[in-house]
């Protein structure tokens, strides 16, 4: 993983805020999935336990909030898309109730009729992103010792604020922010099992090269990432979605495109096998701030087990991909990678801006959602799942150094524990198929969406 990022649920005081007040607390009037039993009952016992043990919900709650968080996106996009200027977003709670804030009373008072629980905010979210723009436009124009020391910038739904977080260093205390934040108060943060499917899936590592891998490769030429969701296109070609800066040409301008993809033989690497190259790979504002790729599949690759719509779960189990989904704040997720396995946790923000500083000195914005899940190094790529659909791909965390993730547990427990960013697959697959003019869509075991 190549992306640090220090990310904390705290607020930054942009604009003065009416009391949130809850107008109702009626769940949604769609009535849940008749299915979510029957989903729960087929997932691992690995899985369940993970779920249990990160999430402290049983199989059923996970499948229900997901999906009800689901309809909780739906239902805010076509209120956002009516109401642009009193839309406020929208949030699951830790009860799983779904939330929706509004900036005005006559607003509110009509989504409660339609059935959900409301809060009053001050600031429209359309506005709120406006600020975010302007913020990171001022941070993409500061030198770069400077500009390295701000870790990230979000919108904090639930306090209605802008967050800006910054590395407790004397360069980051003494940051000079720009007059139309000098209201915001700043935040200082510190800078498996053997599978029991031998089959490549999504969260299973990779490896890549800028050329092929010979007798004579440097180890340090030779980066680690996780596969991530498996796709494909309308004539059967096959593809996998995962981290835009694991294709060395990302890190490297000199790197010609197309740098291969090997599952490694960890005895020996020259011998390991390749299993496609990467077709395409973008990053930063040339992307809509996503960080993704598109990684073409040769025949070795759909024999490893990489046409099919799964991802490794907890102990190296299975999970079926059964649609996709978008992220909500307060939903629960759970993500594979290679080197922490299967973690889960909550989405803590649907929109986090994180600058990228490239080895070639250049610096790039980053923008995904933020979740709590435990991510280290080797991670990147690595499917990110809400109940059992596609929710996005790892960028990258504020633990990525560290050994295990029981230690990034302890270490950042002070600051609010552990915390990646993922880039949502739907908005990869839709930028995916316009810079290639293909139509991927990501394997699913059926049409749930």
């Amino acid at each position: 993983m190549r992306l640090p990022l220090a990310f904390r649920a705290a607020a930054l005081a942009s604009a003065t805020l009416i009391p949130f007040s809850a107008i109702a607390q009626a769940e949604p009037h769609e009535p849940q999935s008749n299915s979510a039993a029957d989903v729960a009952q087929q997932l691992p016992a690995e899985l369940v336990d993970a779920i249990a043990r990160d999430l402290k919900l049983s199989p059923q709650q996970y499948i229900e909030r997901a999906e009800a968080a689901q309809r909780l996106a739906g239902y805010a996009q076509t209120l956002r898309e009516g109401s642009p200027a009193t839309y406020a977003g929208s949030w699951m709670g830790t009860d799983g109730v779904p939330v929706v804030a509004v900036t005005t009373t006559a607003e509110a008072q009509r989504v409660a009729r339609d059935g959900y629980a409301t809060r009053l905010a001050a600031v429209s979210a359309n506005d709120l992103e406006g600020s975010l723009a302007q913020l990171n436009k001022w941070i993409l124009g500061l030198p770069k010792d400077i500009s390295s020391q701000i870790n990230s910038t979000s919108i904090d739904v639930l306090e209605n604020r802008v967050v800006i977080d910054v590395v407790n260093s004397p360069i980051g205390r003494a940051l000079n922010l720009p007059t139309l934040l000098a209201g915001l108060k700043v935040v200082l943060s510190p800078g498996g099992q053997p599978p029991v499917d031998q089959h490549a899936q999504g969260g299973d590592t990779y490896i890549t090269t800028p050329r092929p891998i010979t007798g004579d490769i440097d180890p340090a030429e030779i980066g680690v990432c996780s596969f991530g969701f498996n796709a494909v296109d309308s004539a059967g070609t096959p593809y996998n979605l995962s981290a835009g800066h694991c294709d060395p040409s990302q890190e490297n301008a000199s790197v010609p495109a197309g740098a291969p993809v090997y599952l490694p033989d960890f005895a020996d690497v020259t011998r390991s096998k390749q299993i496609g190259a990467f077709r395409h790979s973008a990053m930063g504002e040339p992307a809509g701030g996503l960080d993704y790729s598109v990684i073409k599949l040769n025949e070795a690759g759909t024999a490893a087990g990489l046409d099919k719509p799964t991802v490794r779960g907890a102990n190296g189990t299975t999970v079926t991909v059964t649609g996709t989904a978008r992220p909500v704040i307060g939903a629960p997720i759970c993500k594979s990678g290679q080197t922490s396995t299967f973690t889960c946790g909550l989405v803590l923000a649907d929109s986090v801006d994180a600058p990228l500083h490239m080895a070639d000195g250049s610096t790039r914005l980053v923008r995904g959602f933020a979740g709590s899940t435990c991510t280290l190094g080797g991670d990147s790529g690595g499917a990110i799942l809400t109940g059992t659909r596609a929710l996005g791909i790892t960028s990258g965390s504020n633990s990525g150094g560290a050994p295990s993730c029981m230690e990034a547990n302890l270490v950042l427990a002070p600051e609010g524990g552990t915390a990646s960013i993922g880039i949502p697959i739907e908005k990869i697959v839709d930028h995916a198929n316009g810079a290639l003019g293909l139509d991927l869509r990501v394997r699913a075991a059926d049409a749930r969406r």
